[in-house]
């Protein structure tokens, strides 16, 4: 009887540690994969990338789309920035007409990230701060980061808006308070407002084929 009751309370108390394990697990996985981290070592890659290319006078459109296409590209959530951009007429969309906007998103993003980083005129001194206050709801956070170059007193701030799926990736990005998926759900819902979505598919199509 005692042998018996000796090993039910092993049993409880194994239980018990497993539970407290499976309890502590969630937590510790995001102190080891934060948001803020992902987003600052994007944004830290980026404008690395960018000094070294400025460094050697190679800093020419070409190469710095190809810089956001090797370092930032791999970490931004396409799809969810397409479904976000077209919201509710992306249900309306077969699985060609989707790739065609996820193509022209891709390609319009490169555009706009290069924009972003050019923007940039001195890069001697790069300092990036993460604010502390990362805004999360589930598997999403919104982390803000203020970039000072070269020692300037006034930085500027650029907020990421990311999403979880094995990985932190980014689907949004304010700049200068300028939302780049608002900007697109503003073009596209004025010209399906105006012509219709054939016609939006069209455009997308023919801008495509000329890159």
């Amino acid at each position: 009887m005692i042998k018996k009751l000796t090993i039910i309370l092993a049993i409880f108390h194994l239980n018990i540690a497993f539970s407290m394990f499976a309890m502590s697990a969630a937590p510790i996985k995001g102190v080891i994969d934060p948001p803020n981290t992902a987003a600052l070592n994007l944004l830290t890659d980026a404008l690395s990338a960018l000094k070294e290319l400025r460094k050697h006078n190679k800093a020419s459109a070409e190469n710095v789309e190809t810089l956001i296409k090797s370092k930032m590209l791999p970490s931004i959530a396409i799809d969810v920035s397409t479904q976000l951009a077209l919201k509710k007429h992306w249900q309306t969309l077969n699985t060609k007409q989707k790739l065609i906007f996820q193509q022209y998103i891709t390609q319009s993003l490169v555009q706009d990230y290069a924009s972003v980083l050019s923007s940039y005129d001195k890069l001697d001194s790069i300092d990036i701060e993460v604010d502390s206050m990362v805004k999360r709801k589930g598997n999403k956070a919104i982390v803000k980061l203020f970039v000072s170059l070269d020692n300037d007193s006034k930085p500027f701030i650029i907020s990421l808006k990311m999403i979880r799926s094995g990985h932190w990736r980014t689907y949004d990005v304010v700049f200068s308070g300028v939302s780049l998926i608002k900007n697109y759900q503003a073009e596209f819902d004025s010209h399906i407002k105006r012509k219709g979505i054939e016609s939006l598919i069209a455009k997308m199509t023919k801008k495509l084929d000329n890159v």
